[in-house]
């Protein structure tokens, strides 16, 4: 039986809920439909786009109502306990249990248990849940005596869970045991005139809670926060106005203060560094901090080759050798640009506007011995970089005794880029 459109703004005004985006309307006609069953939903969308308002609203619908309700964070909990939280555990059952406990399963007995980031979940405890969910039975830790439950579980996940089946990380069985009905929760991105509602609305209620007046966006200001992609949702979209709310001192926020509030999109990072951060392997900060310096180095002594080769030139053909690769130094300017989103200053690079032979860009033969000076220099502080790292390497293996978990830590970076590292300095543990 499909929801009118009066219950559906209903709905909306008993939770909070602001917009009108196609999307968001379906999304809460589904959960009200499927709310007085007791099947199993599976909730997907993006971190911060409200899924957790979703689970409310199929329990506050539901005839469970009355009985309690109880929202758990699975990547939150430790792998090692999450069984004892879900399910309870016997006294003495492993080390600290003094005494009996009982899970959310079956405190929430009558209830409905919303499992948010169902996909961190331990695949043990996957195969524990599913007997909760085809059976409606679960043994406790450290016990051998099956207990019955009556729970309805509602879960949430911003991660693909069919990757994650191909991937062996979830269970197949679970997975389609769970999706008996999904509701996708659209990202703030896909609700086009909903992103102004929501800034109007938090807008009002800060102004409320800071008592300050609320702040408005011009015509020009608000084009661009529509354009945003919001890659953080309704929480990102919630704290850039809270922000705004008290540190703007202008009410009518213009287009060019609203820019400086927005942080860019896309990691400026090479791709070859996003492709690895996102993949299988992935670098702490100060991992891609070295890489890019190191990718740096190479370039610089590339460059210094280049220029010995000029100045080696014979045949008088210098101008036109550098002419030829323009090219090379307008490629490495816009690499630093990507790294640093910055105009670089580095000394070989000539900027277009601060070209200081008045050539716009272009390099000026006459300077060859100039550049020359400058890239060894700048070899110079390539290796110094080198130098400083190896020094910091030994003293940390010192401190700790050569014990390379202990100086890892100390050196902010994983016990396996420390070994390579061992190796590349040659550094006798």
């Amino acid at each position: 039986m499909a929801v009118r459109d009066e219950e559906i703004q209903s709905i909306k005004q008993r939770f909070g809920i602001v917009g009108s985006s196609p999307a968001l309307n379906h999304a809460i006609q589904v959960a009200s439909q499927v709310a007085p069953t007791d099947m199993s939903v599976l909730i997907t969308g993006e971190s911060g786009s409200g899924k957790e308002s979703f689970s409310k609203i199929i329990h506050s619908l539901s005839h469970r109502k009355h009985g309690q309700f109880i929202a758990i964070n699975c990547g939150a909990i430790p792998e090692g306990t999450i069984d004892s939280e879900l399910f309870g555990h016997e006294k003495g059952s492993f080390t600290g249990a003094h005494e009996a406990r009982k899970g959310y399963f079956e405190v929430t007995n009558g209830g409905t248990i919303f499992l948010d980031e169902i996909g961190e979940m331990p695949m043990s405890t996957q195969a524990r849940l599913l007997r909760v969910l085809e059976y409606g039975e679960f043994i406790k830790v450290g016990s051998s005596k099956v207990q019955k439950g009556d729970v309805r579980v509602i879960a949430a996940t911003n991660v693909n869970l069919l990757e994650a089946v191909e991937n062996k990380k979830f269970r197949e069985d679970l997975y389609y045991r769970l999706n008996t009905v999904p509701i996708y929760v659209p990202a703030l991105r896909e609700r086009g005139e909903d992103v102004d509602l929501l800034f109007r609305k938090f807008a009002a209620d800060f102004s409320e809670k800071y008592r300050v007046t609320p702040i408005k966006l011009t015509p020009e200001a608000k084009i661009l926060l529509l354009k945003f992609r919001f890659p953080g949702n309704i929480r990102q979209l919630k704290n850039l106005v809270e922000q705004m709310s008290v540190l703007e001192m202008e009410r009518e926020v213009t287009a060019e203060r609203l820019a400086t509030y927005l942080p860019q999109n896309e990691s400026r990072l090479p791709a070859l560094l996003r492709s690895q951060v996102n993949g299988e392997s992935s670098f702490s900060e100060r991992d891609i901090l070295y890489k890019v310096l190191f990718d740096m180095k190479k370039d610089v002594s590339e460059l210094k080759k280049l220029v010995f080769r000029l100045l080696d030139d014979s045949e008088g053909s210098k101008n036109e050798i550098l002419r030829d690769h323009q090219n090379l130094f307008e490629d490495m300017d816009q690499e630093v640009e990507d790294i640093t989103d910055e105009p670089s200053s580095t000394p070989y690079l000539i900027q277009p506007s601060q070209s200081s032979s008045g050539h716009s860009g272009k390099y000026d033969p006459n300077r060859i011995e100039d550049i020359t000076h400058e890239a060894e220099e700048t070899e110079n502080e390539s290796l110094s970089l080198e130098k400083k790292e190896k020094e910091m390497i030994i003293r940390a293996l010192l401190k700790n005794n050569n014990k390379r978990k202990y100086a890892a830590q100390d050196l902010g970076i994983s016990e396996r880029t420390l070994y390579r590292k061992i190796k590349q300095y040659e550094i006798e543990e």
